[in-house]
Protein backbone atom coordinates (compact mmCIF):
# COMPACT_ATOMS: atom_id res chain seq x y z
CA UNK A 1 0.00 0.00 0.00
CA UNK A 2 0.73 3.67 -0.74
CA UNK A 3 2.38 5.47 2.04
CA UNK A 4 1.37 9.11 2.32
CA UNK A 5 2.69 12.19 4.21
CA UNK A 6 0.28 14.87 4.47
CA UNK A 7 2.07 18.17 5.10
CA UNK A 8 0.77 21.01 7.42
CA UNK A 9 -2.89 19.98 7.71
CA UNK A 10 -4.48 21.07 11.19
CA UNK A 11 -6.66 18.47 12.93
CA UNK A 12 -9.81 20.15 13.76
CA UNK A 13 -8.67 23.46 12.98
CA UNK A 14 -5.83 23.53 15.61
CA UNK A 15 -2.03 24.23 14.81
CA UNK A 16 -0.56 22.64 11.58
CA UNK A 17 0.75 19.22 11.51
CA UNK A 18 2.50 16.33 9.37
CA UNK A 19 0.85 13.33 8.94
CA UNK A 20 1.77 9.97 7.90
CA UNK A 21 -0.34 7.96 6.55
CA UNK A 22 1.39 3.94 6.49
CA UNK A 23 -0.29 0.71 6.25
CA UNK A 24 -3.94 1.64 6.99
CA UNK A 25 -3.30 3.92 9.68
CA UNK A 26 -1.91 6.95 11.13
CA UNK A 27 1.49 6.14 11.45
CA UNK A 28 2.95 9.47 13.09
CA UNK A 29 1.91 12.89 13.49
CA UNK A 30 4.32 15.66 14.12
CA UNK A 31 4.96 19.29 14.10
CA UNK A 32 4.23 20.61 10.79
CA UNK A 33 7.66 20.91 8.94
CA UNK A 34 9.28 18.33 10.63
CA UNK A 35 8.37 14.91 9.21
CA UNK A 36 9.38 13.05 6.16
CA UNK A 37 9.42 10.08 4.98
CA UNK A 38 11.31 7.98 1.78
CA UNK A 39 8.74 6.81 -0.59
CA UNK A 40 5.79 8.47 0.41
CA UNK A 41 3.93 10.98 -1.67
CA UNK A 42 3.38 14.24 -0.25
CA UNK A 43 0.05 15.72 -0.06
CA UNK A 44 0.48 19.48 1.07
CA UNK A 45 -2.62 20.24 3.19
CA UNK A 46 -1.35 23.92 3.88
CA UNK A 47 -4.77 25.57 5.15
CA UNK A 48 -6.81 22.49 5.10
CA UNK A 49 -8.18 21.17 8.14
CA UNK A 50 -8.43 17.33 8.68
CA UNK A 51 -11.40 15.60 10.30
CA UNK A 52 -11.93 11.81 10.86
CA UNK A 53 -13.70 10.56 7.73
CA UNK A 54 -17.67 11.17 8.17
CA UNK A 55 -20.15 8.43 9.15
CA UNK A 56 -23.73 9.16 7.68
CA UNK A 57 -26.59 7.72 9.85
CA UNK A 58 -29.25 7.89 6.79
CA UNK A 59 -28.30 7.44 3.39
CA UNK A 60 -30.77 6.27 0.61
CA UNK A 61 -28.20 3.84 -2.00
CA UNK A 62 -31.43 2.50 -4.04
CA UNK A 63 -29.97 -0.80 -5.08
CA UNK A 64 -31.45 -3.34 -5.35
CA UNK A 65 -34.82 -2.26 -6.89
CA UNK A 66 -34.30 1.40 -8.10
CA UNK A 67 -30.81 1.60 -9.48
CA UNK A 68 -32.87 4.19 -12.38
CA UNK A 69 -32.30 6.53 -9.09
CA UNK A 70 -29.16 5.48 -7.22
CA UNK A 71 -26.86 2.45 -6.85
CA UNK A 72 -24.21 1.60 -4.36
CA UNK A 73 -21.22 1.99 -6.55
CA UNK A 74 -22.73 6.20 -7.61
CA UNK A 75 -23.63 7.03 -3.73
CA UNK A 76 -20.99 5.61 -2.34
CA UNK A 77 -18.71 7.76 -5.02
CA UNK A 78 -21.16 11.07 -4.01
CA UNK A 79 -20.56 10.03 -0.35
CA UNK A 80 -16.69 10.07 -0.61
CA UNK A 81 -16.82 13.53 -2.62
CA UNK A 82 -18.27 14.57 0.60
CA UNK A 83 -16.19 13.51 2.88
CA UNK A 84 -17.45 9.75 4.47
CA UNK A 85 -15.92 7.02 4.97
CA UNK A 86 -19.17 5.31 6.17
CA UNK A 87 -22.73 5.23 5.32
CA UNK A 88 -25.92 3.62 6.62
CA UNK A 89 -28.03 2.21 3.37
CA UNK A 90 -31.59 2.46 4.59
CA UNK A 91 -33.95 -0.26 4.32
CA UNK A 92 -36.52 0.87 1.39
CA UNK A 93 -35.12 -0.76 -1.50
CA UNK A 94 -37.01 -3.09 -3.83
CA UNK A 95 -36.84 -6.16 -2.51
CA UNK A 96 -37.08 -4.52 1.33
CA UNK A 97 -34.19 -5.25 3.27
CA UNK A 98 -35.86 -6.96 5.64
CA UNK A 99 -33.73 -10.14 5.36
CA UNK A 100 -30.61 -11.42 6.21
CA UNK A 101 -29.86 -12.03 2.14
CA UNK A 102 -30.86 -8.43 1.14
CA UNK A 103 -28.33 -6.78 3.47
CA UNK A 104 -26.01 -9.05 3.03
CA UNK A 105 -26.44 -7.95 -0.78
CA UNK A 106 -26.12 -4.64 -0.04
CA UNK A 107 -23.15 -5.10 2.11
CA UNK A 108 -21.79 -6.88 -0.80
CA UNK A 109 -22.19 -4.22 -3.40
CA UNK A 110 -20.46 -1.54 -0.78
CA UNK A 111 -17.62 -3.97 -0.58
CA UNK A 112 -17.11 -4.40 -3.79
CA UNK A 113 -17.56 -0.42 -5.10
CA UNK A 114 -14.81 0.54 -2.16
CA UNK A 115 -15.44 4.14 -2.38
CA UNK A 116 -16.65 3.87 1.41
CA UNK A 117 -17.67 1.09 3.83
CA UNK A 118 -21.48 0.07 3.57
CA UNK A 119 -23.65 -0.68 6.61
CA UNK A 120 -27.21 -1.97 6.04
CA UNK A 121 -30.16 -0.70 8.43
CA UNK A 122 -32.49 -3.72 8.56
CA UNK A 123 -36.39 -3.07 8.45
CA UNK A 124 -38.12 -3.02 11.18
CA UNK A 125 -41.26 -4.83 9.92
CA UNK A 126 -41.28 -7.30 6.89
CA UNK A 127 -42.02 -5.27 3.65
CA UNK A 128 -42.34 -1.99 5.78
CA UNK A 129 -45.87 -2.49 5.56
CA UNK A 130 -46.11 -1.89 10.05
CA UNK A 131 -47.95 -5.74 10.43
CA UNK A 132 -45.05 -7.92 11.97
CA UNK A 133 -41.39 -7.68 12.73
CA UNK A 134 -39.33 -8.42 9.82
CA UNK A 135 -35.87 -11.10 10.49
CA UNK A 136 -34.30 -8.85 13.67
CA UNK A 137 -32.26 -11.48 14.82
CA UNK A 138 -31.00 -13.30 11.36
CA UNK A 139 -30.07 -9.56 9.67
CA UNK A 140 -27.96 -8.73 13.26
CA UNK A 141 -26.32 -12.23 12.99
CA UNK A 142 -25.79 -12.11 9.02
CA UNK A 143 -22.67 -11.04 7.39
CA UNK A 144 -23.93 -7.45 7.08
CA UNK A 145 -23.80 -7.39 11.23
CA UNK A 146 -26.99 -5.06 11.03
CA UNK A 147 -26.76 -3.07 14.38
CA UNK A 148 -29.71 -0.70 13.20
CA UNK A 149 -33.17 -1.20 11.82
CA UNK A 150 -35.71 1.33 10.64
CA UNK A 151 -38.88 1.28 8.24
CA UNK A 152 -38.06 5.26 7.01
CA UNK A 153 -40.14 6.42 4.85
CA UNK A 154 -42.73 5.23 7.16
CA UNK A 155 -43.21 5.38 10.86
CA UNK A 156 -43.61 2.33 12.84
CA UNK A 157 -46.72 3.70 14.35
CA UNK A 158 -48.07 0.69 16.17
CA UNK A 159 -47.30 1.52 19.98
CA UNK A 160 -47.47 -2.89 20.68
CA UNK A 161 -44.77 -3.56 17.53
CA UNK A 162 -42.98 -0.28 18.25
CA UNK A 163 -42.42 -1.79 22.08
CA UNK A 164 -41.81 -5.53 20.60
CA UNK A 165 -38.54 -4.14 18.25
CA UNK A 166 -37.21 -1.91 21.18
CA UNK A 167 -37.36 -5.30 23.34
CA UNK A 168 -36.12 -7.76 20.09
CA UNK A 169 -33.24 -5.34 19.41
CA UNK A 170 -31.94 -4.84 22.67
CA UNK A 171 -29.95 -8.53 23.29
CA UNK A 172 -28.36 -7.23 20.73
CA UNK A 173 -27.18 -3.76 21.50
CA UNK A 174 -29.08 -2.60 18.28
CA UNK A 175 -31.46 0.44 18.09
CA UNK A 176 -34.31 1.22 16.20
CA UNK A 177 -34.39 4.95 14.26
CA UNK A 178 -37.71 5.66 14.38
CA UNK A 179 -39.24 7.71 11.74
CA UNK A 180 -41.42 10.29 13.28
CA UNK A 181 -44.81 10.90 11.24
CA UNK A 182 -48.35 10.13 13.21
CA UNK A 183 -49.64 8.43 9.96
CA UNK A 184 -53.41 9.75 10.76
CA UNK A 185 -52.09 13.55 10.93
CA UNK A 186 -49.96 13.46 7.70
CA UNK A 187 -52.68 11.57 5.33
CA UNK A 188 -51.66 13.87 1.92
CA UNK A 189 -50.00 16.17 3.93
CA UNK A 190 -47.67 18.22 1.36
CA UNK A 191 -45.75 20.51 3.29
CA UNK A 192 -45.32 22.23 6.95
CA UNK A 193 -48.71 23.19 8.42
CA UNK A 194 -49.19 27.01 8.55
CA UNK A 195 -50.25 29.78 6.89
CA UNK A 196 -48.21 29.46 4.27
CA UNK A 197 -49.81 26.13 3.48
CA UNK A 198 -53.23 27.62 3.52
CA UNK A 199 -52.30 30.35 1.42
CA UNK A 200 -50.60 27.73 -1.06
CA UNK A 201 -53.37 25.34 -1.09
CA UNK A 202 -50.91 22.46 0.18
CA UNK A 203 -52.13 20.08 2.81
CA UNK A 204 -50.55 21.04 5.89
CA UNK A 205 -47.71 18.54 8.25
CA UNK A 206 -48.23 19.43 11.15
CA UNK A 207 -45.71 19.55 13.81
CA UNK A 208 -47.66 17.64 16.10
CA UNK A 209 -47.33 14.41 14.00
CA UNK A 210 -43.90 14.69 14.70
CA UNK A 211 -43.40 15.30 18.59
CA UNK A 212 -46.48 13.09 19.28
CA UNK A 213 -44.29 9.74 18.03
CA UNK A 214 -41.39 10.99 19.59
CA UNK A 215 -42.80 11.32 22.77
CA UNK A 216 -44.61 8.09 22.99
CA UNK A 217 -41.42 6.07 21.67
CA UNK A 218 -38.91 7.70 24.10
CA UNK A 219 -41.41 6.56 26.89
CA UNK A 220 -41.45 3.15 25.29
CA UNK A 221 -37.77 3.34 25.19
CA UNK A 222 -37.41 3.93 28.77
CA UNK A 223 -39.90 1.35 29.89
CA UNK A 224 -38.20 -1.65 28.21
CA UNK A 225 -34.23 -0.27 28.72
CA UNK A 226 -33.46 0.10 24.78
CA UNK A 227 -31.95 2.54 22.32
CA UNK A 228 -33.87 4.66 20.44
CA UNK A 229 -32.53 7.20 17.65
CA UNK A 230 -35.07 9.88 16.25
CA UNK A 231 -34.18 10.36 12.28
CA UNK A 232 -34.50 13.68 10.51
CA UNK A 233 -35.97 16.01 13.30
CA UNK A 234 -37.14 18.57 11.79
CA UNK A 235 -39.13 21.14 14.55
CA UNK A 236 -38.90 23.28 17.78
CA UNK A 237 -40.90 21.08 19.96
CA UNK A 238 -38.94 17.82 18.91
CA UNK A 239 -35.77 19.33 20.23
CA UNK A 240 -37.72 20.17 23.47
CA UNK A 241 -38.98 16.72 23.56
CA UNK A 242 -35.70 15.10 23.73
CA UNK A 243 -33.82 17.81 25.53
CA UNK A 244 -36.70 16.52 27.98
CA UNK A 245 -35.59 12.76 27.83
CA UNK A 246 -31.45 13.09 28.09
CA UNK A 247 -32.61 15.09 30.82
CA UNK A 248 -34.58 12.28 32.69
CA UNK A 249 -31.79 10.16 31.26
CA UNK A 250 -28.88 11.83 32.99
CA UNK A 251 -31.23 12.01 36.24
CA UNK A 252 -32.65 8.52 36.26
CA UNK A 253 -30.38 6.53 33.42
CA UNK A 254 -32.69 4.20 31.26
CA UNK A 255 -33.54 6.58 28.59
CA UNK A 256 -31.03 5.53 25.94
CA UNK A 257 -32.20 8.56 23.61
CA UNK A 258 -30.52 9.87 20.74
CA UNK A 259 -31.45 11.85 17.53
CA UNK A 260 -30.13 13.24 14.09
CA UNK A 261 -30.88 16.47 11.82
CA UNK A 262 -30.29 17.14 8.14
CA UNK A 263 -28.47 19.65 6.93
CA UNK A 264 -31.58 21.26 5.10
CA UNK A 265 -33.32 21.39 8.00
CA UNK A 266 -30.49 23.41 9.50
CA UNK A 267 -30.49 25.81 6.00
CA UNK A 268 -33.89 26.09 4.12
CA UNK A 269 -37.37 26.93 5.26
CA UNK A 270 -40.63 26.48 4.14
CA UNK A 271 -41.28 29.28 2.39
CA UNK A 272 -38.86 27.69 -0.52
CA UNK A 273 -43.01 25.91 -1.27
CA UNK A 274 -44.18 28.89 -2.33
CA UNK A 275 -41.77 28.25 -5.79
CA UNK A 276 -43.85 24.95 -6.05
CA UNK A 277 -40.69 23.87 -7.34
CA UNK A 278 -40.76 19.96 -6.19
CA UNK A 279 -37.11 19.73 -5.26
CA UNK A 280 -38.02 21.04 -2.06
CA UNK A 281 -40.34 18.53 -1.11
CA UNK A 282 -39.12 16.38 1.92
CA UNK A 283 -40.37 14.32 4.21
CA UNK A 284 -40.01 15.84 7.31
CA UNK A 285 -41.05 18.78 5.43
CA UNK A 286 -39.43 22.09 5.48
CA UNK A 287 -40.17 24.08 8.29
CA UNK A 288 -40.35 27.76 9.96
CA UNK A 289 -37.05 29.79 10.32
CA UNK A 290 -38.13 29.46 14.06
CA UNK A 291 -37.97 25.72 13.61
CA UNK A 292 -34.75 25.95 11.93
CA UNK A 293 -33.06 28.50 15.09
CA UNK A 294 -34.22 25.69 17.36
CA UNK A 295 -32.46 22.53 15.62
CA UNK A 296 -29.61 24.64 15.27
CA UNK A 297 -29.12 25.42 18.91
CA UNK A 298 -29.93 21.73 19.83
CA UNK A 299 -27.31 20.77 17.90
CA UNK A 300 -24.30 23.05 19.55
CA UNK A 301 -25.98 21.91 22.72
CA UNK A 302 -25.59 18.28 22.38
CA UNK A 303 -29.36 17.67 22.34
CA UNK A 304 -29.48 16.59 18.68
CA UNK A 305 -26.21 13.94 18.74
CA UNK A 306 -25.68 13.52 14.96
CA UNK A 307 -25.93 14.98 11.64
CA UNK A 308 -27.39 12.87 9.17
CA UNK A 309 -28.08 13.38 5.19
CA UNK A 310 -31.14 11.45 4.52
CA UNK A 311 -29.62 11.86 0.81
CA UNK A 312 -32.69 10.74 -1.30
CA UNK A 313 -31.52 10.15 -5.11
CA UNK A 314 -35.10 10.57 -7.55
CA UNK A 315 -34.80 10.02 -11.10
CA UNK A 316 -36.16 13.24 -13.43
CA UNK A 317 -39.05 12.49 -13.56
CA UNK A 318 -40.29 12.16 -10.20
CA UNK A 319 -39.13 15.72 -9.32
CA UNK A 320 -40.17 17.21 -13.01
CA UNK A 321 -43.77 17.13 -12.11
CA UNK A 322 -46.45 19.23 -10.36
CA UNK A 323 -46.09 19.30 -6.45
CA UNK A 324 -48.53 17.10 -5.49
CA UNK A 325 -47.48 14.41 -7.30
CA UNK A 326 -43.37 14.74 -7.18
CA UNK A 327 -41.38 12.17 -4.96
CA UNK A 328 -40.24 13.45 -1.18
CA UNK A 329 -36.72 13.97 -0.83
CA UNK A 330 -33.52 15.34 -1.91
CA UNK A 331 -29.88 14.99 -2.37
CA UNK A 332 -27.80 15.44 0.64
CA UNK A 333 -23.78 13.54 0.96
CA UNK A 334 -21.76 16.13 -1.62
CA UNK A 335 -23.13 19.31 0.29
CA UNK A 336 -23.38 18.14 4.07
CA UNK A 337 -20.09 19.41 4.74
CA UNK A 338 -20.47 22.45 3.70
CA UNK A 339 -24.18 23.04 4.81
CA UNK A 340 -23.04 22.54 8.65
CA UNK A 341 -19.84 25.24 8.05
CA UNK A 342 -22.39 28.21 6.50
CA UNK A 343 -25.31 26.92 9.31
CA UNK A 344 -22.99 25.78 11.98
CA UNK A 345 -19.51 26.76 12.28
CA UNK A 346 -19.44 30.29 10.61
CA UNK A 347 -22.37 31.56 13.03
CA UNK A 348 -19.90 29.87 15.59
CA UNK A 349 -22.70 27.44 17.66
CA UNK A 350 -19.67 24.84 16.34
CA UNK A 351 -16.21 24.53 16.35
CA UNK A 352 -14.53 22.17 14.12
CA UNK A 353 -13.88 19.33 17.22
CA UNK A 354 -17.77 20.10 17.52
CA UNK A 355 -18.50 18.97 13.72
CA UNK A 356 -16.18 16.07 14.09
CA UNK A 357 -18.34 14.83 17.29
CA UNK A 358 -21.86 15.42 15.41
CA UNK A 359 -20.43 14.23 11.82
CA UNK A 360 -18.32 11.79 13.08
CA UNK A 361 -17.39 10.47 16.38
CA UNK A 362 -21.17 10.48 17.42
CA UNK A 363 -22.57 8.91 14.18
CA UNK A 364 -19.91 5.96 14.98
CA UNK A 365 -20.94 5.18 18.25
CA UNK A 366 -24.78 5.37 17.57
CA UNK A 367 -24.58 3.20 14.70
CA UNK A 368 -21.33 0.90 16.55
CA UNK A 369 -18.77 0.79 13.45
CA UNK A 370 -15.27 -0.18 14.66
CA UNK A 371 -12.90 1.74 13.23
CA UNK A 372 -14.95 4.77 12.12
CA UNK A 373 -15.08 7.98 14.23
CA UNK A 374 -11.65 7.60 15.86
CA UNK A 375 -9.65 10.10 16.89
CA UNK A 376 -7.24 11.26 15.12
CA UNK A 377 -3.96 9.61 17.02
CA UNK A 378 -0.99 7.92 16.17
CA UNK A 379 -2.34 4.29 14.98
CA UNK A 380 -5.80 4.86 14.41
CA UNK A 381 -7.26 3.43 11.28
CA UNK A 382 -6.51 6.27 8.92
CA UNK A 383 -10.09 7.23 8.08
CA UNK A 384 -9.79 11.29 7.52
CA UNK A 385 -11.20 14.32 5.53
CA UNK A 386 -8.90 16.93 3.99
CA UNK A 387 -10.91 19.96 3.90
CA UNK A 388 -10.73 23.52 2.59
CA UNK A 389 -13.32 25.57 4.45
CA UNK A 390 -11.47 28.87 3.33
CA UNK A 391 -12.98 28.83 -0.70
CA UNK A 392 -16.59 29.08 -2.08
CA UNK A 393 -18.36 26.56 -4.59
CA UNK A 394 -21.90 27.34 -6.65
CA UNK A 395 -23.78 23.73 -6.59
CA UNK A 396 -23.76 22.68 -10.07
CA UNK A 397 -25.78 19.63 -9.95
CA UNK A 398 -24.05 17.98 -13.60
CA UNK A 399 -20.96 17.84 -11.96
CA UNK A 400 -21.96 15.44 -8.87
CA UNK A 401 -21.47 11.86 -8.78
CA UNK A 402 -24.95 10.80 -7.89
CA UNK A 403 -26.91 9.43 -10.87
CA UNK A 404 -29.94 11.84 -9.90
CA UNK A 405 -29.75 15.57 -9.86
CA UNK A 406 -32.50 16.51 -7.01
CA UNK A 407 -30.31 19.08 -4.68
CA UNK A 408 -32.06 22.04 -3.50
CA UNK A 409 -28.55 23.80 -3.35
CA UNK A 410 -28.21 24.16 -7.31
CA UNK A 411 -26.96 27.67 -7.93
CA UNK A 412 -26.37 28.68 -4.62
CA UNK A 413 -22.89 29.47 -3.30
CA UNK A 414 -21.45 27.33 -0.34
CA UNK A 415 -18.48 27.41 1.58
CA UNK A 416 -16.08 25.14 1.86
CA UNK A 417 -14.63 21.78 -0.31
CA UNK A 418 -13.39 18.46 0.02
CA UNK A 419 -9.90 18.30 -1.00
CA UNK A 420 -9.24 14.43 -0.38
CA UNK A 421 -10.74 11.44 1.41
CA UNK A 422 -8.73 8.48 2.78
CA UNK A 423 -9.92 5.25 3.42
CA UNK A 424 -8.02 3.11 5.56
CA UNK A 425 -4.67 4.69 3.99
CA UNK A 426 -6.27 4.41 0.62
CA UNK A 427 -7.36 7.94 -0.73
CA UNK A 428 -10.64 7.90 -2.55
CA UNK A 429 -10.89 11.11 -3.84
CA UNK A 430 -7.58 13.50 -4.45
CA UNK A 431 -7.60 17.22 -5.03
CA UNK A 432 -11.47 17.30 -5.22
CA UNK A 433 -11.62 14.66 -7.65
CA UNK A 434 -12.67 10.65 -7.25
CA UNK A 435 -9.31 8.57 -6.69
Amino acid sequence: MTSYLIKGAAPLGAGPVDILVEDGVLRSIVAAGTASADGAEVVDATGLIALPGLVDLHTHLREPGREDAETVETGTQAAALGGFTAVHAMANTDPVADTAGVVEQVWRLGREAGHCDVFPVGAVTVGLAGERLAELGAMADSAARVRVFSDDGRCVADPVLMRRALEYVRAFDGLVAQHAQEPRLTEEAQMNEGELSGRLGLRGWPAVAEEAIIARDCLLAAHVGSRLHVCHLSTAGSVEIVRWAKARSRAEGGWEVTAEVCPHHLLLTDELAATYDPIYKVNPPLRTSADVEALRAGLADGTIDAVATDHAPHPHEDKDCEWQAAAFGMLGLETALSVVQQTMVDTGLLDWAGVAERMSHAPARIGRLDGHGRALAEGEPANLVLYDPGVRRTVDPAEGASLSRNTPYAGMELPGRVVATFLRGRPTVIDGKQS
